[in-house]
């Protein structure tokens, strides 16, 4: 077998050597928040091939989404060597590579592999030692949740790398990594590395502007080349309505009202992530109290998770309000998940079926009568932020089709409360006419006659 120095013909740039002398003397736990073609996959890729042989074991590295992993990663071309970077770091002189699942095999029994943070919990019993979450801004958050106890047991490593998409999860590790002297923690702009000219630069900007307007365009230049994470997250259903509502200071904290049950309103997973809205609705207002998801787990652990949130919390709950498939048989078991609920002590009602364009208008309209208890849910406020359309690159616009990341479920769960508070707690009635539109663009006599709907299925529980 040839010999191969590791890196494979390679050497960090002046602006990487923090972040690789970190990893190499031992660090555990990076963040680079590094700007767009700055090269960050590159030095993770890399340091994975020095890694396993350093200490030979399982290592993964992470896009959101699986189905984005072979394109981003696993196909992807150097353009200044028109090389596959998997080949350049994963020499076949060291190792053989599986195409049907993008994993790579080493001569001294390591292995690496592109995976996705939506699928990951499949993995989980491989028992990785070193983890990179590329584009973490993107990915599911509690995939760092599940595997960190791996880590710590068995000494692993992770990185992080990625561009700002808001003030979300990423944003809130990044700030905690700087305060933790164990964390390498770099925030990197274009204007610090050199990778690009002054000029390069500024006809980017004007390039953006040109294709997108001048405050999307701005927005998009200052995110992937100036890391800023409080450019406006492009494609966002709901951004503005958001921004508005903690303008006017209804993000802040307050105490429940004892007297009014907490309702929940839920987006269920199958193999999936499941999020949870709790709120309270005082005549027309809607006060949302908290925020729960999980990943990989059943109804009943929610079932104890609600429990126990009442118990410290002191209040008592009404109705939840479920998606209008729960009410399908599972395969498995035979049984529906409302059935499921009602046994675990819960009080489901099935949100109406509604098209996806009107849960998302009613969504949009819901925010101008809500107020969000601060302590609890700003996270999840952040992810509702990211909740965007999907892009087209080849046609340049925006597709009328969300685009499924992180913020996905809590996003799907917000949408099910709205167009569930209202059968609670209606406000006062409005002028009624024929067509009269007040609910997403959803007359009030349609919403009426389908709740009556949704009320007479479940009859049947």
């Amino acid at each position: 077998m040839a010999r191969v120095r590791l890196p494979n013909d390679w050497r960090p740039r002046a602006y990487q050597r923090g972040l690789w002398d970190y990893l190499e003397n031992g660090g555990k736990r990076a963040m680079a928040i590094w700007h767009r073609r700055s090269g960050k996959d590159a030095v993770a890729l890399h340091w994975a091939a020095v890694s396993a042989f350093q200490k030979p074991g399982n290592y993964w590295h992470m896009l959101p989404q699986a189905a984005q992993a072979r394109k981003a990663i696993w196909e992807a071309v150097n353009p200044h060597t028109g090389r596959r970077r998997v080949d350049e770091a994963f020499p076949d002189s060291i190792c053989t590579k599986r195409d049907t699942d993008m994993a790579v095999k080493f001569a001294n029994g390591a292995t690496w592999q592109v995976v996705g943070s939506d699928n990951f919990n499949s993995l989980v019993g491989s028992t990785p030692i070193g983890i990179v979450f590329s584009e973490w801004a993107l990915a599911v958050p509690t995939a760092w949740a599940i595997l960190r106890p791996i880590l710590l047991e068995n000494g692993g490593w992770s990185l992080f790398i990625t561009t700002p998409r808001g003030k979300n999860h990423a944003h809130k590790m990044f700030v905690g990594a700087q305060k933790d002297a164990g964390w390498y923690a770099e925030q990197l702009t274009a204007h610090q590395t050199g990778v690009f000219t002054p000029e390069q630069l500024a006809g980017e900007r004007a390039e953006y502007e040109r294709e997108y307007g001048d405050d999307v365009g701005g927005a998009l230049f200052e995110q992937e080349y100036l890391c800023s994470f409080d450019a406006a997250i492009l494609g966002s259903y709901w951004g503005s309505e958001i921004r508005a509502l903690e303008r006017a200071g209804r993000l802040t904290d307050f105490d429940v009202v004892p007297t009014l049950p907490v309702h929940t309103a839920w987006d269920l997973g199958v193999g999936d992530s499941t999020a949870i809205w709790f709120f309270q609705v005082l005549g027309s207002e809607i006060r949302v109290i908290d925020y729960y998801e999980a990943h990989g787990v059943g109804l009943p652990h929610y079932a104890e998770k609600l429990t126990e949130k009442a118990s410290r919390g002191g209040w008592t709950y009404g109705d939840d309000f479920v998606p209008h498939d729960a009410k399908v048989r599972e395969l498995g078991t035979g049984r529906t998940r409302v059935e499921t609920l009602i046994e675990l002590g819960r009080k489901p009602r099935l949100v109406p079926d509604h098209r996806l364009e009107d849960g998302i208008n009613a969504a949009r309209q819901t925010f101008g009568r809500t107020w969000f208890r601060k302590s609890t849910t700003e996270d999840a406020v952040e992810g509702l932020k990211a909740y965007q359309r999907e892009y087209d690159e080849e046609h340049r616009v925006y597709r009328n089709k969300p685009l499924h990341n992180w913020a996905s479920h809590r996003a799907d769960a917000w949408r099910y409360l709205s167009m569930a508070w209202r059968a609670i707690a209606p406000p006062e009635p409005l002028p009624r006419r024929p067509g009269a539109l007040n609910v997403g663009g959803v007359s009030t006599a349609t919403m009426d006659d389908l709740w009556a709907e949704r009320e007479r299925e479940m009859e049947d529980y």
